[in-house]
């Protein structure tokens, strides 16, 4: 599939056409003639699959996170998203296929064993505390100490500075990093907590739904911040079930449906119209469109 301006999708900066990852296309090095070795993707994952039971979760699907690009994850209610989620964050361990962390082979038995390679996952409840300040959920489970033995204890003061840094280098306008985090809206919470993951050397980025439940203004904020994280060099997994939310931001767009892949696309090779077709099942909407339809005649055309 091409765009409309007739560029292939492996050629676009998104990547691959559907099918899986093509061959990576590299310059030559100007003093050699030579071709450069190209980075391998930060991560990548080649035909996996998983079970339960007699449930087929995910099968052979395939896609790559390369750095300072987002991979778009779509799909339906129950299209396999949350499963492919588990497996990428160390949750789950694939049943079959590859598993690759900068072109090696990985296995984790935990998320973080994830955490400590330089991938981090940001879930839809943020796993923070809404009574507990901006500073104080910034660091938990990791708190910075001064001193030693008995004399140890949480270094306050530094805290508070450096989450106003960190905030403030993601362009991040929070009030006041001593308010209850249940104070700030949907779309504050969710920066923070990319904020968090950045700062504790996240180079790969997942993101489960982080616009599903805001506004059109919150949503515009997160998206702001994701294309940050993008702009640092971390390779982004935007999971989502909205084509508006991905489309604008996404280089290359993974397509699930009922735990099978739909194909892979950069964004040259494919429209935002055709991507909520391929994901909403384009046949269906059209018999859908007609069955609402009542037959009347158009109504005045307003300027």
């Amino acid at each position: 599939m091409t765009g409309t301006d007739g560029v292939p999708a492996d050629a676009a900066r998104g990547g691959p056409p559907p099918g899986g990852p093509g061959p990576e296309i590299v310059a030559a090095d100007p003093g050699t003639g030579r071709a450069a070795q190209a980075a391998p993707p930060l991560l990548e994952v080649r035909a996996v699959g998983k079970t339960f039971g007699g449930v087929i979760a995910l099968r052979d699907v395939s896609t790559r996170v390369c750095q300072g690009e987002v991979t778009c994850v779509l799909g339906d209610n129950g299209a396999g998203k949350s499963t492919l989620i588990k497996i990428l964050s160390g949750m789950h361990a694939p049943d079959s296929g590859e598993y690759l962390l900068d072109g090696a082979p990985a296995a984790f038995t935990s998320p973080r064993d994830a955490m400590d390679q330089g991938i981090a996952t940001v879930y839809q409840d943020l796993a923070m505390i809404p009574l507990m300040s901006v500073w104080r959920n910034f660091f938990l489970g990791s708190e910075p100490v001064l001193g030693r033995g008995p004399l140890r204890r949480f270094d306050v003061a530094g805290a508070r500075r450096v989450v106003r840094e960190e905030l403030r280098s993601m362009g991040i306008d929070i009030r006041d990093v001593d308010q209850p985090m249940g104070t700030l809206s949907g779309g504050e919470r969710q920066s923070v907590a990319i904020a968090r993951a950045v700062h504790f050397g996240a180079r790969v980025l997942i993101l489960d739904e982080p616009t599903s439940a805001l506004g059109v203004k919150q949503a515009g904020v997160v998206l702001r911040y994701i294309a940050q994280a993008r702009d640092r060099g971390l390779g982004v997994v935007f999971i989502t079930h909205n084509p508006h939310h991905a489309y604008p931001i996404g280089d290359r767009f993974l397509l699930l449906n009922r735990g099978t892949s739909l194909g892979e696309y950069g964004k040259a090779g494919i429209t935002r119209e055709e991507l909520t077709s391929l994901m909403a099942g384009g046949t269906e909407l059209e018999r859908l469109a007609h069955e609402l339809d009542r037959g009347e005649p158009p109504g005045p055309a307003y300027p």
